[in-house]
């Protein structure tokens, strides 16, 4: 077997393609539709995970995770369909992590008691900022209130509680965010995701920049200076990063996330999922079609939801751990980049970048330096063979 999960484990990555609004940043696979049916859905999840199960074969399931879109609008029982029947093909570990990303609306927060007896362990809010004027800015339908009172309710559901702030906004200055993210470390329960606000092409936001009518982004240096705060004040609250936007109490991290950046072997399923799979020895890379009617007419026929199934040589697996294992603090075990293939570091530039103070090597590990991690792009530019 090449490589296989090395220890790293096994997840499910369940996609849930509906959002009640498209938000103008966002450049994931979310779609605003007028009906949903929960039923075919329920059924079409079901039925892939067997699927899935019988080409893995015997697994122990560590973790699952359902991501959107707003996995929050599942009804309650095709999430516990999922839980029971991925449970019932794979033995799941004895303290299996299941996170459900929620939006903050009351809507929502009503649903997450359910969502406890249907086995959830883990909510993720998607509650992006603590200002009533920057939440109409980005698109978000709730408000703070709603957002302080929808984390009651889930503190009180659920021991893991993860919530997401975007931060370097428009007209946003570093004061501004250092009181906004104190207010946030106070609420924390025992993680956070603090993502750096990125424009991308084929949003909404892409297209008024390209336009020049999204105005008072912070600039380069303005967005070093928040993300310079933001690593200080977390260490005081000590909730430290443990990869680039993510930052937890200690034994807190998320595990399934983990899996992506160990290059753990997971299923996805849902539209626009992918999969890291060893089958028969080999490591395959998975992904499934875009718009939720192909999926779920592809899976209702009798067919797959997968769109490809394709090997992943070792150059490949190399590259795929070197770049996702370097985003944690803890960084890539060089021996199993070896062992997977992944071909040799360039080494004048590895030079450079310890000489820099940017990476260090120790006990046969190679990670990025707290002042390397904002740069962590140029570095491995520098040293990706």
């Amino acid at each position: 077997m090449r490589d296989a999960d090395q220890g790293a484990g096994f997840g499910l990555y369940v996609h849930w393609p509906f959002c009640q609004a498209k938000c103008p940043y966002c450049d994931f696979n979310s779609h605003v539709v007028s009906a949903i049916d929960q039923a075919r859905w329920k059924a079409a999840y079901v039925s892939e995970i067997r699927r899935i199960a019988g080409l893995t074969g015997p697994r122990v399931l560590d973790t699952i995770f359902f991501g959107g879109g707003t996995p929050s609008l599942m009804d309650p029982d095709v999430v516990a369909a999922v839980i029971d029947t991925a449970r019932e093909v794979w033995a799941p570990s004895n303290d299996m992590e299941i996170t459900l990303e929620a939006n903050p609306t009351s809507v929502e927060a009503a649903r997450f008691a359910a969502y406890r007896d249907a086995g959830v362990n883990r909510v993720s809010m998607g509650i992006q900022s603590l200002n009533d004027a920057d939440l109409k800015a980005l698109g978000r339908l709730h408000s703070v209130a709603e957002a302080r009172k929808a984390f009651g309710i889930a503190r009180d559901c659920f021991d893991r509680v993860s919530f997401d702030l975007i931060y370097a906004r428009q007209n946003q200055t570093l004061d501004g965010w250092k009181l906004e993210l104190t207010e946030a470390l106070d609420m924390a329960a025992d993680h956070l995701s603090l993502y750096q606000l990125t424009i991308e092409d084929g949003t909404a936001f892409g297209d008024r920049f390209r336009r020049g009518l999204l105005r008072g982004l912070p600039d380069d240096d303005a967005g070093a200076d928040m993300y310079e705060a933001t690593q200080e004040l977390c260490n005081a609250a000590g909730m430290p990063a443990y990869e680039v936007s993510n930052h937890a109490r200690k034994s807190s991290e998320s595990r399934h996330n983990m899996l992506y950046w160990q290059a753990g072997d997971y299923a996805g399923i849902g539209p626009g999922a992918h999969g890291r799979l060893t089958l028969n020895g080999l490591r395959h890379a998975t992904d499934t079609p875009l718009q939720p009617t192909d999926w779920l007419r592809a899976v209702e026929t009798g067919g797959t939801g997968d769109l490809t199934v394709q090997p992943v040589d070792g150059a490949e697996q190399g590259l795929e751990y070197l770049l996702m294992g370097l985003r944690i603090t803890g960084g890539i075990d060089l021996g199993r980049y070896r062992s997977m293939g992944g071909a040799p570091l360039d080494r004048a530039g590895l030079e450079r970048m310890v000489d820099a103070g940017l990476v260090e090597q120790e006990a046969g590990r190679l990670r990025v330096t707290p002042r390397g991690r904002p740069l962590l792009n140029a570095v491995l530019r520098e040293i990706a063979p």
